[in-house]
């Protein structure tokens, strides 16, 4: 008897409910892009800048002695260490990022002075502090800085102006990718008789690494269940998630789960979504187990509603990481009014409104609609179709083109 289809919420809690936080890891600052603080909080050991400098190339004085012609007294270039005095009647020319030699207050732009014959003339009064930056205007020694989420350029950016060169960082889980089935050979290889390419196993493994994990493609196996056991009790010594691809449903030859029962524990396996229904979630040898449908659109779909937030949680981020929109399909599109349904689609901005249209066929089985298209339009359950009267909500994989883009 078939066990009652779960939500799409309670499937989404119970799984993510498993996610534990990988330990850390010490990385050089550049290679932190995109990684997560263990510690988001960092107290600036030192001003940001150190030192008072110029915001232009020009000449440093002091703003009482503007307007008049001032005698040249020197040079001051980035990175200087020794510094004229700026004195009464004197001025020093002065490079953008330079220190603020001592006397001055201010800076006159090069083009706002007439320089001639070792002297300056500032045609007009300035202001004091004038292009001057001062010290610690960006951050002063002591200050706390909260850097949640995931590190950006900018963030980078901000942990090498204060001096730290390497940082401790969520470990990116280790996600092992089973692809289960008779029919399966791998790319590049010749097809024989009621044989297919396995797609499944080089599109997880790049939809691990968009998540933020590191991959770890095992060999296939065919439908039988000893291999299979084998195969992911092994991975479960390396690996902090396990992801197989086919043999979840109720075939005779439907191992994954049936593993999963026999050997280590299923929670749930069969959920209110389209597509995607047969999806097995349970623990073997201490690992979780995540079975998604053989289907390829199914096994990516699942994988981009479950997994990759699970994923993402691991390292201490929320969501799933994607922009949702809502959008407004051009036509009707079928679904099962059972199941809340991800419907393949090309999304687009006109004018004030967000379209959609259909990708392609929306059988599991058509791979080229998910690639064609650049969102998941979200239909509820209740409805058997997405009618064109009213907007859903969609999931974008790329960023939302302008009409006639």
């Amino acid at each position: 008897m078939n066990a009652p289809l779960l939500s799409f919420e309670e499937a989404h809690r119970r799984l993510l409910a498993r996610a534990d936080l990988t330990d850390g890891e010490r990385v050089p600052l550049p290679e932190a892009v995109g990684r997560v603080l263990v510690e988001p909080k960092v107290v600036a050991a030192v001003d940001v800048p150190p030192f008072a400098n110029s915001a232009m190339d020009g000449f440093a004085l002091r703003a009482a002695d503007a307007p008049g012609v001032l005698r040249l007294a020197g040079e001051v270039i980035a990175g200087a260490a020794e510094l004229p005095a700026v004195e009464a009647g004197t001025t020093v020319r002065i490079m953008t990022g330079a220190p603020m030699p001592p006397g001055a207050d201010t800076v006159v732009p090069l083009e706002d002075a007439t320089e001639a014959d070792g002297t300056v003339t500032i045609p007009g009064s300035v202001a004091a502090g004038r292009h001057v930056r001062d010290a610690a205007h960006d951050t002063r020694a002591g200050d706390e800085i909260c850097l949640p989420g995931a590190l950006t350029a900018a963030r980078i950016g901000v942990l090498a102006s204060l001096g730290i060169g390497e940082v401790a960082v969520r470990r990116r889980p280790v996600v092992a990718i089973l692809s289960t089935g008779n029919e399966l050979v791998g790319p590049g290889e010749a097809l024989g008789p009621g044989q297919i390419h396995d797609a499944n196993g080089a599109a997880l493994t790049a939809a691990v690494v968009e998540a933020g994990g590191v991959p770890l493609l095992l060999p296939r196996q065919r439908d039988e269940a000893g291999p299979i056991e084998a195969a992911l009790t092994a991975a479960a010594r390396d690996a902090d998630l396990l992801v197989a691809s086919g043999g979840v449903s109720v075939g005779r030859h439907d191992y994954v789960r049936a593993v999963l029962e026999a050997n280590g524990s299923l929670d749930f396996w069969r959920i209110a979504v389209q597509p995607g229904k047969p999806l097995a979630v349970g623990e073997l040898a201490g690992a979780t187990v995540i079975g998604l449908p053989g289907n390829p659109v199914s096994a990516l779909v699942t994988f981009e509603l479950f997994v990759r937030p699970l994923i993402r949680a691991m390292v201490g981020l929320d969501g799933d990481g994607r922009v949702h929109v809502r959008a407004t399909p051009t036509e009707p599109m079928a679904k099962d009014a059972a199941r809340r349904a991800f419907l393949r689609v090309s999304a687009w901005r006109e004018n004030d409104e967000i379209r959609a249209r259909p990708a392609g066929g929306q059988q599991s089985s058509q791979l080229r609609p998910l690639a064609d298209g650049n969102a998941l339009l979200v239909v509820p359950e209740g409805a058997d179709a997405a009618q064109p009267s009213r907007s859903y909500e969609a999931i974008m994989f790329e960023p939302l083109p302008e009409a006639g883009r």
